[in-house]
C-alpha cells in the first residue's frame, strides 16, 4: 500500500486524480477502523494533513468556510457561538482522542447514515465542496448522500470544505446511544430555528438509508410557532411535531435498535429540541426586552 503525501491542494488533486484507487485520510478514524478489520485493502492512502488550506475556517459575512480537516475539537472551542449545532454533534463525537483528530470532511467522506454531523449540515442547509483538476463545485447537503455510504463525490474529486450559515438562532442536536459519547447513534436529531427569517430546519440520521430532513414537520413548525408571541409551547404543538418527525423516516431493525424503537426515540427527540430550542428563543427575547 503506498502512502500519499501531499503538501498543496493542487498536487493534493493531481494525486487524486492520476490516484483514483487512494483513499483520503485525515484524522483516520474511520478508515483506520476499517483497515484494522480488513474491511477495505486500498491500493494507497492520500494523507491530507499537511495540505494546509484544508485545516482552516473562514468568515465572510453570515457564511462559514469550514475546512475539510478542521478538527471537532476546534469547531468546538472556535465556532461553538457561530455553529453551536455543528459543535454540539461535534462534543458527542467519540473520546477527546477522536475530537481532537477526526473531522466533518471525513465524517462526510464516509457518508455512514449514522454519522454525528449530518443531521446538523442538513438542518442549517449546508453546503459541500467539492474539488477536482476539472474545477470546483458545491452540493447542497441534501443532495450529497446517495445512499447507504455513498455520495455524490467522484472518484477524482475531495472534499475541501463545508460551507454554512452562521447561526440566526437557537440550534440543538440531540441522539441516543448506550451512552453519551464514544458510541454509534441508534438515532440523532438536529433542529435550527431562524425566528428572524421564520425558517425551521430539522433533519434525522441513522433513521433511514441517509441523513435526511423532514419537510413536513419543518413546514409545520413554520405555520404553526407563535413567531409573534413566544409563548410556551403547548404539548399538542410539540407533540404533533414529533409524529412529523417519526413519519418521515424509514428505519431498520438492527443490532443497535428495532425500526420501531427509533421511531419513538426521534418522536421524543424532536419533542425535547423543540422545548430547548423554543425556551432559548424565548430567553434571548426576554433579554432584548
Amino acid at each position: 500500500m503506498d502512502f500519499l503525501r501531499p503538501t498543496t491542494l493542487p498536487e493534493a488533486l493531481a494525486l487524486r486524480a492520476g490516484r483514483p484507487d487512494a483513499v483520503p485520510i485525515a484524522g483516520g478514524t474511520d478508515v483506520m477502523v476499517e483497515l484494522n478489520f480488513d474491511h477495505r485493502r486500498p491500493g494507497a492512502l492520500l494523507d491530507l494533513t499537511r495540505v494546509a488550506e484544508l485545516g482552516e475556517w473562514s468568515r465572510d459575512g453570515e457564511l462559514i468556510r469550514l475546512g475539510a480537516t478542521v478538527p471537532y475539537a476546534r469547531v468546538i472551542t472556535e465556532l461553538g457561538a457561530e455553529l453551536p449545532g455543528l459543535a454540539m454533534a461535534s462534543r458527542t463525537v467519540g473520546s477527546p482522542q477522536i475530537r481532537n483528530r477526526g473531522t466533518v470532511g471525513g465524517n462526510l467522506g464516509a457518508a455512514s447514515p449514522a454519522g454525528d454531523t449530518h443531521p446538523v449540515l442538513l438542518a442549517v442547509g449546508a453546503r459541500i465542496e467539492l474539488a477536482s483538476q476539472r474545477g470546483v463545485r458545491t452540493v447542497g447537503a441534501g443532495e450529497f448522500y446517495t445512499g447507504v455510504k455513498r455520495s455524490v463525490l467522484a472518484d477524482d474529486e475531495l472534499i475541501t470544505a463545508v460551507l454554512l450559515p452562521a447561526a440566526g438562532g437557537p440550534q440543538q442536536f440531540a441522539k441516543v446511544g448506550t451512552r453519551n459519547a464514544m458510541v454509534i447513534a441508534v438515532c440523532s436529531f438536529a433542529l435550527a430555528i431562524r425566528p428572524g427569517r421564520r425558517e425551521v430546519g430539522a433533519a434525522v440520521g441513522s433513521a433511514a438509508p441517509t441523513p435526511r430532513r423532514t419537510p413536513g414537520a419543518e413546514e409545520f413548525l413554520r405555520a404553526e410557532l407563535p413567531w409573534d408571541r413566544p409563548g410556551p409551547l403547548p404539548d399538542s404543538l410539540k407533540r404533533r411535531f414529533g409524529e412529523l418527525v417519526a413519519d418521515a423516516t424509514e428505519p431498520i431493525d438492527d443490532v443497535r435498535g428495532s425500526a420501531a424503537y427509533r421511531r419513538h426515540a426521534l418522536s421524543v427527540l424532536a419533542r425535547r429540541t423543540l422545548t430547548w430550542a423554543w425556551d432559548d428563543h424565548r430567553e434571548r427575547q426576554r433579554s432584548c426586552v
